[in-house]
């Protein structure tokens, strides 16, 4: 996220954010800013992004992958669904629709102000908790498969916890599909235009990008894995990975959705789908 983006003024107003500041940040810093900030821009949020997202509809990322049409959970009618991280929950309404029983967890109360909502809007009404990613609030071998849209993952100091506890809840062979943002994005600036295309970071550097007030308390905070180090903390917290999709720019898109645009996705992927099972 670019700091000085107009977009983001609104939270940043909110929060005191003074600029960016190049150090590390551990759970419970990364916890406590991303609540804010969630909270903080979750209006500004919907109002951009809303009619994108849809209220029923499972988006995977701003390439426009539906689930509707890549089916990557396979056949969902009668399954035991848990989303990660799911913002306004869109994803778990259209899995709702399709006839699983879901639950939906997202850390800021905001974000699921917004949730509640259009549950009450559309009248479909997955289970909604505010819950942290690294503790998940269920049983063992709970469900079939956990998913997650740019959820949770990227916002965690450590994702290897997050693996764990989807790899605890989850039945033998259930699926864990996961989109975040592609590691090769960590090298550019965060600029959808011509800017966007120089190579300003190491690809190696895992220090975060971190936002932080007059204080120096982290207002946000954002974390860069390799493809290397998800492939690790997936296999070694149990999960065969099947699948690793990068989604190629569309032709037809024509909407830029912060950092992402036609320009760059032309260029290099935006968006990494990582599609794994959990061991039997």
């Amino acid at each position: 996220m670019d700091s000085n983006d107009t977009r983001y003024a609104g939270a940043q107003t909110t929060l005191g954010t003074v600029g960016p500041a190049r150090r590390s940040a551990g759970a419970a810093e990364s916890i406590s800013a991303n609540i804010a900030w969630w909270d903080a821009d979750a209006d500004d949020y919907i109002a951009e992004h809303g009619d994108f997202l849809g209220d029923v509809n499972f988006l995977w990322c701003p390439e426009g992958l539906r689930e509707r049409d890549i089916e990557l959970l396979g056949d969902v009618k009668g399954k035991d669904i848990v989303e990660v991280g799911c913002g306004s929950a869109p994803c778990a309404r259209w899995l709702t629709s399709q006839g699983a029983r879901v639950a939906a967890l997202d850390l800021s109360a905001g974000m699921l102000r917004h949730a509640k909502h259009a549950n009450d809007v559309t009248g479909i009404t997955p289970m909604l908790i505010r819950a942290n990613a690294e503790r998940l609030p269920f049983a063992t071998e709970s469900f079939d498969i956990a998913c997650s849209a740019f959820g949770a993952v990227p916002f965690v100091a450590d994702v290897r916890p997050v693996f764990q506890e989807v790899a605890r809840v989850l039945r033998p062979g259930g699926k864990w599909v996961f989109a975040v943002t592609h590691p090769i994005r960590w090298i550019f600036p965060d600029d959808p235009g011509p800017n966007g295309l120089r190579v300003i970071n190491s690809y190696f550097d895992r220090t975060p990008y971190v936002e932080v007030d007059g204080n120096g308390r982290a207002t946000y905070v954002e974390h860069h894995r390799t493809l290397g180090d998800y492939v690790r903390a997936l296999t070694g917290s149990g999960f065969v990975i099947e699948d690793m999709i990068e989604p190629e720019w569309p032709e037809e898109q024509t909407r830029e959705w912060g950092q992402w645009s036609p320009l760059r996705g032309e260029l290099f992927p935006g968006t990494a789908i990582f599609c794994c099972r959990r061991a039997t």
